[in-house]
């Protein structure tokens, strides 16, 4: 049911299947994946797990352009995933879209009842994001590897279906009142 996903559309990308031609810009990606958060691409879509993990792309429905990948990993009632975008495609709203659009599938097309996804504790850009989209933190769980001398951890954080389709009732203090752009917006 999940590899129905294929052509789900938000408001910036669309989620499409894994072409063979997708593999050299999802490796491309790859060279900054260790400076921020260590996603993979390639190891993600490099071969076809046995398992029900489904893998997709993320391409911009302006430009059709490939901007990043993400998979997901169903387990009995709730699901999981991972996503990753291209450094140079980063803070354009492409993964936020792609999550968003995402667990509109997920929760109401597949009736899934909860998210949960694994987060690295340094990456502050991907935490702040999930806040944002109303996941909330679960747990922080130590992570046996030391990179570069510090222990990592791992946040572990959720949102449940009814989260997810409640009405946004956050506060706009601190944030900007003009609309987020990105870096790829274009004058009128």
């Amino acid at each position: 049911m999940i590899t129905q996903l294929s052509g789900v559309t938000g408001a910036k990308v669309r989620l499409r299947a894994v072409a063979p031609a997708d593999g050299r810009t999802l490796r491309g990606f790859d060279r900054d994946a260790t400076r921020v958060g260590g996603y993979r691409h390639w190891a993600a879509h490099r071969a076809d797990s046995g398992g029900e993990d489904v893998q997709f792309a993320i391409e911009t429905l302006r430009s059709r352009m490939l901007v990043g990948s993400m998979w997901t990993v169903p387990a009995g009632d709730r699901f999981s995933y991972g996503i990753g975008i291209g450094a140079q495609h980063r803070r354009c709203g492409y993964a936020g879209d792609a999550i968003t659009a995402l667990l509109g599938f997920m929760f109401e097309r597949c009736g899934y009842d909860s998210c949960e996804v694994s987060i690295h504790g340094g990456n502050m850009a991907s935490l702040s994001l999930h806040a944002i989209l109303g996941f909330r933190e679960e747990d922080r769980l130590r992570d046996t590897e030391v990179l570069r001398g510090r222990i990592n951890y791992l946040v572990l954080m959720r949102i449940t279906a009814a989260e997810f389709s409640a009405p946004k009732t956050t506060s706009h203090r601190g944030r900007h009142c003009r609309p987020r752009r990105g870096r790829h917006w274009q004058a009128s």
